[in-house]
């Protein structure tokens, strides 16, 4: 299966970041959302295909000082919390989210 993913605008309030560790940052996001994609895929509702206008995605935490590629990972995998396929099977046999 292929996955396109086009995100026009990403908004990242209240994070510690500035505008030199934009380059960084979007490097992880894509990287993470990539290998996340790769390995858990899209929600049933999105693998059809289509344009969803906005989509929310769960809070994250984060220190001040934090790193850009730790910033741009947690995003991603708050992202794909929100478009991303079933939780992959642990080994207790319950469902994660990265």
């Amino acid at each position: 299966m292929r996955i396109k993913l086009h995100i026009e605008r990403l908004v990242l309030d209240g994070l510690p970041a500035s505008g030199a560790d934009g380059p960084r940052l979007r490097a992880a996001v894509e990287a993470e959302l990539a290998r996340l994609l790769a390995t858990g895929g899209l929600s049933r509702e999105l693998a059809t295909g289509g344009a969803v206008p906005q989509l929310p995605a769960p809070a994250i935490r984060v220190d001040r000082g934090e790193q850009p590629g730790a910033l741009g990972r947690a995003v991603a995998r708050s992202v794909h919390a929100g478009i991303g396929g079933p939780r992959p099977a642990t080994p207790s046999g319950r469902g994660s989210r990265p």
